[in-house]
């Protein structure tokens, strides 16, 4: 089923929640690229989105045509077995009050985006969308996964019981500027970019990298995502989520290759096998969204450049 309105209301009123965030902002850049005028944002302090009442008094005043949820509580495995009451309870605060609001307020169609971990631990790969609810969860980030778990069902159940047009989209691991590079809090793509800089800054002979490098990994610019989401606001009208993914695997050893190449460290790479590898394998089956007409248009190489370059100007240049 298509809708194909989207593209065709470009001052249409559009609330894009959590802008200012990886995914949010490079939604909120692809729909200005592509001629939308009216985009509706706010900050955390500007709205509270896990206050119930915050959020329906929000959709009451501005009534958005058209929502897309990109804020959530989300970090790594530390903070994931830290917080995990924080994990759970704020994700669903966030979705429910959304989700609910959105549509008690007349929104035509809304878009929830999930992550890659809401599959079972060892799914069948590359994964489809079938896979889910069919095993185990990944322990260390189970309570982040029911959250999203259950935003996938709310739109269901909503297209269900009241024939709303709420679709879900599932991002692979995704990378680009306005990423995290914080030292202890990143994931392994920007704490590599950022390893091997200041091991370029400060003339080091190697640089150590956790595991084998043997573990396969799907990386997507988080501009490819951008424009997935403009198509399936445009294109996507079905009951299942949709993953969105490169369909591209790459070694985490291929991976530290590119990043040291890209980033011009001339010393050598060392593999700490004493440490763990994590997953073998983690790859989404993208076939469903590339038969609706949609394939990634950024390579690997190229979008490491590009963040490269704003991890240049954004936070080396901001530290100096």
């Amino acid at each position: 089923m298509k809708s194909g309105s989207f593209m065709s209301e470009k001052s249409a009123k559009i609330f894009v929640a959590g802008h200012r965030g990886l995914v949010g902002s490079a939604i909120v850049r692809k729909l200005h690229d592509q001629g939308f005028t009216h985009l509706v944002l706010r900050t955390h302090s500007e709205l509270d989105l896990t206050s119930q009442s915050d959020v329906e008094s929000f959709f009451a005043t501005e009534k958005p045509v058209y929502v897309i949820l990109a804020a959530a509580k989300v970090g790594g495995i530390h903070a994931n077995n830290t917080y995990p009451a924080d994990f759970i309870g704020v994700n669903l605060q966030i979705q429910t009050n959304v989700i609910h609001s959105a549509y008690k307020h007349g929104v035509k169609k809304l878009l929830f985006l999930g992550s890659s971990c809401i599959y079972p631990k060892f799914a069948p790969q590359p994964i489809p969308e079938s896979a889910l609810l069919t095993g185990p969860l990944e322990p260390t980030n189970e309570w982040y996964a029911i959250a999203k778990i259950a935003g996938i069902k709310m739109c269901q159940a909503y297209r269900l019981q009241h024939q709303w047009d709420a679709i879900s989209g599932m991002p692979t691991n995704l990378y680009g500027q306005n990423d995290n590079f914080h030292p202890e809090n990143s994931h392994v793509l920007p704490a590599l970019m950022r390893r091997f800089h200041e091991a370029k800054a400060n003339n080091a002979d190697e640089v150590v990298v956790w595991g084998s490098g043997s573990p396969l990994r799907e990386f997507l610019h988080v501009d490819d995502l951008a424009d997935a989401c403009v198509f399936l606001m445009d294109q996507y009208s079905g009951f299942e989520h949709v993953n969105v993914g490169s369909g591209v695997e790459v070694t985490i050893k291929e991976l530290a290759e590119l990043v040291k190449e890209v980033v011009g460290f001339k010393g050598k790479l060392v593999w700490d096998c004493t440490k763990p590898d994590g997953t073998p394998r983690k790859l989404m089956d993208n076939s469903k969204l590339a038969s609706l007409g949609w394939t990634p248009k950024i390579s690997l190489k190229d979008g490491l450049s590009q963040t490269y370059e704003w991890y240049l100007e954004n936070v080396v240049q901001k530290k100096q």
